[in-house]
């Protein structure tokens, strides 16, 4: 484990104190999917029969020949089996009991709302992949999805699902710049986008996005174009390439075969930040992916065939391709999806949401908890919440006031909390109670779900004793495991197999206590976890380099009561080039360009040089130790060690310290 900062230390140290423990009670238990706690214990004697038997709930063309083979770092489950993703999220439902219950509930920011059942979901789906394949897209062929949070977004998802072409959705806030360096990597043949997006009342000019970015992707023969906006969105068409959603989709066909794929056929890639600043193509296969999400959702929500489920994440991200799109339907839920902002037009947008579809499982960030926090109790208690059964978190560790204040004013002290803590590399959750079976404690993950092996250790490999801090690993194979990082398999092994082989190294620092329950303690390497998304330094730094003005730059994470993590940045200017308030904003504003809204500084600090080592590399430790107010780590190594005693000094005379 790095060398702990003093600040570390006291949060280890607080989270050992932790002694509040909140256990099932008798009723939940009665009633719940996983009560047996000798599952724990079978899944660890026998991993292959354990995820056999949750494979057997889903429907096969071609039953598997083989559960596992399995080489570091090379896996493929349900070997030589056959299967369709869409035909077991959306046709086989549409063909039993379940074709008449609401599959999707959609609210719009404006109010606009449509609800979408089995039957209906499954017209739709098959008329996007037919409008699909007459632009030409096959087995195999990838298609780039850049859209906002509409009832055509996982209907895209499942369309490209349907006919075997492998879906890469990037998320609507990124800017034009990102979204071609993720369509070229994939080499993507078809865009499918909207004309904008509705956020807080403005326009989210999505299109005009789209056609800077296709402007350099040449792999993209046509874009489809959903009409969400309107007038207001201006939105050009560019004849022989552009089409309307509605002049396409809406008069084809609504009957579509599913495409038999092979268990190990890739089901999408999804971006992730790395800490080169290059984004990684993250692969998720067919079956064991399937296998994975549809597990956890049933066990960890304690999934009822009649509960309203609400995971308010965006289906850019991983969890809501895991856990709005596929798990979910896998599971024949009904899953409410929500196009705005929590505080739009008020603060108390959620739980008015909550109150009118009778929301029972709430899936949420700790980001989005914290800022409840600071509007105020007041809130929640406006709206009737009696409905909510289960509470969920995602996205980064949760500190236990919140997950505190989150079980007693939102679930009203009688909902339990499960924390999960899982990557887009997972696939799938990894660490979190099963709310029937698991005692838990504010702030902890507690334990790897069934069939999952989870271990924290030191520098040398060996594991740490209960307390102490080290690196997250896991020590054996998982279905819903990515397989590679997309035309980089080199990549995929030095960067997640070799510091400790045959073990996945998570790049999260954690730590285990007497009971055996996880803490999470954030990211180890350069990568940011600013409101539960992941932004490298080194892509943030590259942006800022970019401007003319800029001669230097690093950024690093600062702690921040909402976002978990804030973006500073430390820039050098080119000579000549004068400080200033309005510079500081421009060059904000040039990052949210770059990269996209996500990525916009919190900081912009000015310093004519930036503490480095003597092999020139920046010592982002020491600027991290600055910005939080810290005592200064060793700079024994630094080149010139009066850099940052000066900096430091400038930092607070600023009055940026916290």
């Amino acid at each position: 484990m790095p060398e702990q900062s003093g600040n570390e230390r006291e949060k280890l140290e607080a989270l050992l104190e932790e002694t509040r423990i909140y256990p099932p009670s008798k009723e939940f238990t009665d009633q719940a999917n996983w009560k047996d706690a000798t599952l724990y214990d079978r899944a660890r004697k026998d991993l292959e029969v354990f995820w056999a038997g949750e494979a057997e709930t889903l429907d096969w063309i071609k039953r598997w020949d083989k559960v596992l083979e399995w080489k570091a770092p090379w896996a493929k489950w349900f070997v030589g089996g056959k299967l369709n993703v869409t035909a077991n999220c959306v046709d086989r439902h549409a063909a039993s009991w379940r074709r008449n219950k609401a599959a999707l509930i959609w609210e719009g920011e404006p109010g606009d709302s449509r609800v979408l059942t089995y039957a209906m979901l499954q017209r739709e789906v098959n008329r996007c992949a037919n409008a699909l394949k007459s632009l030409g897209v096959k087995k195999g062929d990838r298609v780039a999805i850049y859209m906002g949070m509409t009832p055509e977004l996982p209907i895209a998802l499942l369309a490209c699902a349907k006919i075997g072409a492998p879906h890469s959705v990037v998320f609507g806030g990124f800017s034009a710049e990102s979204l071609r360096e993720r369509i070229n990597d994939g080499q993507a043949k078809v865009l499918i986008t909207a004309d904008g997006a509705w956020r807080r009342g403005n326009v989210v000019p999505l299109k005009a996005s789209a056609d800077e970015a296709v402007a350099g992707s040449p792999s993209i023969e046509s874009v489809l174009v959903l009409q969400r906006i309107g007038s207001r969105a201006a939105c050009p068409m560019q004849p022989g390439r552009d089409v309307w959603w509605h002049e396409l989709v809406d008069r084809a066909s609504t009957s579509c075969d599913a495409e038999p794929m092979d268990a190990e056929d890739i089901l999408y890639i999804l971006y992730t930040s790395g800490t080169t600043g290059k984004p990684k193509g993250v692969v998720h296969t067919s079956a064991g992916y399937l296998v994975g999400v549809s597990t956890t959702h049933r066990a960890i929500f304690d999934l009822k065939d009649s509960d309203v489920y609400w995971c308010t994440a965006d289906i850019g991200w991983v969890t809501g391709h895991s856990y709005i799109v596929y798990g979910p339907l896998a599971n024949g839920a009904t899953s409410l999806i929500y196009e705005g902002s929590p505080d739009y037009p008020h603060r108390g947008r959620f739980w008015e949401l909550v109150s009118k579809y009778g929301v029972n499982i709430l899936y949420t960030a700790p980001t989005a908890i914290r800022t409840f926090m600071r509007w105020g109790a007041e809130w929640p208690e406006k709206f009737d919440l009696s409905s909510l059964r289960v509470l969920g978190t995602v996205g980064e560790p949760i500190n236990p006031e919140a997950w505190v204040w989150y079980h007693r004013h939102v679930g009203r002290g009688r909902c339990p909390v499960v924390d999960t803590w899982w990557q887009t590399e997972t696939g799938m959750i990894m660490i979190s109670p099963l709310p029937g079976l698991t005692a838990t404690k504010p702030g902890s993950a507690t334990r790897p779900f069934p069939g999952i092996q989870a271990e924290v250790l030191d520098d040398k490999g060996q594991p740490v004793g209960p307390g102490g801090g080290g690196y997250l690993v896991l020590s054996q194979p998982w279905p819903a495991m990515f397989r590679t990082i997309y035309g980089d398999p080199d990549r995929y092994q030095r960067q997640y197999w070799s510091r400790y082989p045959g073990k996945y190294l998570t790049g999260d620092g954690a730590k285990v206590d007497q009971d055996g329950y996880f803490w999470l303690l954030g990211r180890v390497d350069d990568v940011m976890n600013v409101s539960g998304h992941r932004i490298s330094t080194f892509e943030v730094e590259s942006a800022l380099v970019d401007h003319p003005s800029v001669a230097e730059a690093a950024v690093i994470g600062k702690t921040h009561e909402i976002k978990g993590q804030g973006i500073a940045g430390f820039v050098t200017l080119k000579e000549g080039v004068k400080a200033s308030d309005g510079l500081k904003d421009e060059l904000r504003e040039h990052v949210a360009r770059k990269i996209g809204a996500l990525a916009r500084p919190d900081d912009i600090f000015f310093t004519s040089e930036l503490p480095k080592t003597r092999s020139a590399k920046i010592m982002r430790r020491l600027l991290r130790d600055i910005a939080e107010g810290r005592v200064l780590g060793d700079t024994t190594t630094l080149a010139d060690p009066g850099v940052v005693s000066r900096l430091k000094q400038q930092y607070e005379q600023e009055g940026l310290a916290e």
